[in-house]
């Protein structure tokens, strides 16, 4: 097979949650773990960072591995969704797996998956893992899937645990309740590794100082340690309680809710510094500001064009588009046109009910079978009191916009990330 009929075969043959939704989870380890034995626990060669949480692992695991990078580590960088290429979730120095491997992984191992019937997500990460043995990474920062207790990448020892924050996402499988959600995330804590927390929250913080307790697991929360402003220029200044300091950091990510990601960047940073990596200023500095160019991270309030003013965002859930809301406030323009999809298992009536009323909305469908209906998400919208008219694809729907829209409007599309993939 070829890079691309490889691709359509683990589409097309194994169980994906992002296009099938709750089908595709699998409730234990079993086949993770006859995988890691099948290719000889590749996982045991590198270091290991493990991220989770339901809004900001990939933008702080991007940061993390860019850091890393900075400071001349070879770094492995697992993360998922893809956007168009699924080489995007497996990257060591911000380079993609190489098509030759993907296709020759699958080649070597497809009697042994035919045997197995792992799910898309068990088998993905035993690639990534194996590449990153194979090409004798130094590090690997590894972003969890979904949760943490069940999720596969829950095999690793890392260096540190970081869960950056709770919110309502995917409740039909991790819980209806924030204290429910974060008792999967809490998961990944495992007994004497450092832990840090993005945020502490009351409504769920007391589950992770529980978990940590019990594993003898030094805990951090990066909001009880950091004071965090945003300047004038987007640049930032941080103080952390033992005195250390950072002024006009800028960061390369423009949304503003990056503001609750860097301090849990730099709590995981001082963390790995005590665990012996040899992280020095320059290299948080430049890793956080050359972001996107060392990793290729995309899709987190990018600029797709000037005039008119035009941005897209992977934001999702109500934590998410809360966030992109209050940046859209803050923008000037005259109009706005909101281009939305949005997936059918999300909460989706909670989210539109925080959006603009005065914009004008083109509802669309992004082209996966769990995208919901456009039709649907606009007869729900008009009950929110948004108003906007209907495209059958996403590209339908933003070639509107671009025409509807004059220089002083601004275009934003989002709602979910499978329509910013085909944006970009």
């Amino acid at each position: 097979m070829n890079y691309q009929e490889t691709c359509n075969w683990l589409f097309a043959q194994l169980p994906m949650f992002q296009r099938e939704g709750q089908a595709a989870y699998k409730a234990n380890l079993d086949n993770t773990l006859r995988l890691d034995e099948h290719f000889r626990h590749p996982h045991r060669r590198f270091k290991t960072i493990h991220v989770a949480g339901t809004n900001g692992k990939g933008s702080v695991s991007h940061m993390l591995a860019s850091i890393l990078q900075e400071a001349g580590y070879k770094t492995g960088l697992y993360t998922s969704p893809h956007l168009k290429d699924f080489r995007e979730r497996i990257k060591i120095n911000g380079e993609m797996i190489p098509e030759k491997y993907v296709t020759g992984f699958i080649e070597q191992n497809q009697d042994f998956f035919a045997a197995l019937h792992p799910s898309f997500f068990e088998m993905t990460v035993a690639m990534a893992f194996k590449y990153f043995a194979d090409r004798e990474v130094d590090v690997a920062v590894i972003e969890v899937g979904l949760g943490g207790r069940l999720d596969s990448t829950n095999i690793i020892t890392p260096l540190t645990s970081v869960i950056t924050n709770i919110s309502f996402d995917h409740m039909a499988l991790l819980g209806d309740t924030l204290e429910k959600i974060a008792a999967e995330k809490s998961g990944i804590i495992k007994p004497h590794i450092p832990v840090v927390i993005g945020t502490r929250d009351r409504n769920y913080d007391f589950v992770f100082e529980g978990k940590a307790l019990s594993c003898d697991a030094p805990l951090t929360f990066a909001s009880d340690e950091w004071k965090i402003r945003q300047n004038n220029d987007g640049s930032y200044d941080l103080s952390h309680r033992s005195g250390i300091s950072f002024s006009s950091l800028v960061c390369e990510l423009k949304g503003s809710y990056q503001r609750k990601n860097i301090p849990t960047v730099l709590e995981s940073v001082l963390s790995l510094q005590n665990s012996g990596l040899a992280i020095r200023e320059e290299h948080i500095r430049n890793g956080i500001a050359c972001v996107i160019r060392n990793t290729g991270l995309h899709g987190r309030w990018e600029k797709l064009a000037n005039t008119p003013y035009t941005v897209c965002d992977t934001g999702h859930n109500i934590d998410g588009l809360t966030e992109v809301v209050a940046q859209l406030r803050s923008c000037t323009y005259r109009h706005l046109h909101f281009v939305i999809g949005m997936v059918n298992d999300k909460d989706v009536n909670s989210v539109l009910r925080i959006l603009p009323r005065e914009a004008t909305y083109y509802f669309c469908k992004a082209s996966i079978p769990r995208a919901m209906n456009e039709q649907e998400l606009a007869g729900k919208a008009r009950s929110c009191g948004l108003q906007g008219t209907t495209y059958p694809t996403v590209s339908e729907a933003y070639a509107a916009a671009r025409k509807n829209a004059i220089p002083e409007d601004m275009i934003y599309i989002g709602g979910s990330t499978f329509v910013v993939a085909e944006v970009l």
